[in-house]
């Protein structure tokens, strides 16, 4: 699958993510490295929000957020070293104590948070937009099939730092089963179908920011 009007665009060779497309008529170095510093931070104010968006659920001490959608693509759109800046920008918010990590009802705000049953996800967001921004700087994040490929990989990055955290730190006697439970199964399936509708952003903007620097 390609999307509309994409597959006649032949990227040069040295625009490797769609930050780099966006970054091509910077007028000066540090023009371009003033974009580079405001998409990171846009992208740790876009994480932050989407922590907000959150559902408990009844039956799990995790609940469903929109954050990982946000993580795989930052790491898709900026590559690799500024995706995983943004989400240790993100992370070094909440340590400090800013409200930036979804609502729960029994931590608050601050490092604490990672010793909590989320910890194991949070920790993982750099790695997974490393993940999904080092396939992308390969080219996966031009086409959707490719795209789907680079942010299921960080996926699965987010799901086994999770489920670790929660079978060996926060649950160890209850073993993998009851962590796979409680922070994979339920998870899992709305996960996916996010990742299939949030990947059909990626190759429309390198196609209208492909169209704009032409």
């Amino acid at each position: 699958m390609v999307h509309p009007g994409f597959s006649s665009y032949a990227p040069s060779a040295a625009a490797t993510t769609l930050l780099d497309v966006a970054t091509t008529r910077a007028s000066s170095p540090a023009r371009e490295a003033w974009w580079r510093v405001g998409a990171a931070l846009f992208v740790t104010v876009l994480t932050a929000v989407a922590a907000q968006i959150s559902i408990p659920l009844p039956f799990t001490p995790v609940p469903l957020t929109f954050q990982p959608m946000i993580v795989l693509l930052s790491g898709a759109a900026l590559g690799p070293r500024l995706g995983m800046t943004s989400q240790v920008f993100y992370l070094a918010l909440g340590i400090a104590g800013l409200p930036v990590f979804a609502a729960s009802p029994v931590l608050a705000p601050g490092a604490a948070r990672l010793l909590g049953p989320t910890g194991g996800y949070l920790m993982s967001y750099p790695f997974a937009a490393f993940v999904s921004g080092w396939l992308a700087e390969r080219g996966c994040a031009r086409r959707y099939v490719t795209v789907v490929a680079a942010m299921a990989a960080g996926l699965a990055v987010v799901f086994a730092g999770g489920v670790s955290w929660l079978a060996l730190v926060v649950q160890p006697s209850h073993g993998l089963r009851s962590a796979l439970a409680a922070g994979f199964f339920p998870f899992i399936l709305p996960d996916l179908l996010k990742l299939l509708a949030a990947a059909w952003v990626l190759p429309g903007l390198w196609w209208l920011a492909a169209s704009r620097t032409s």
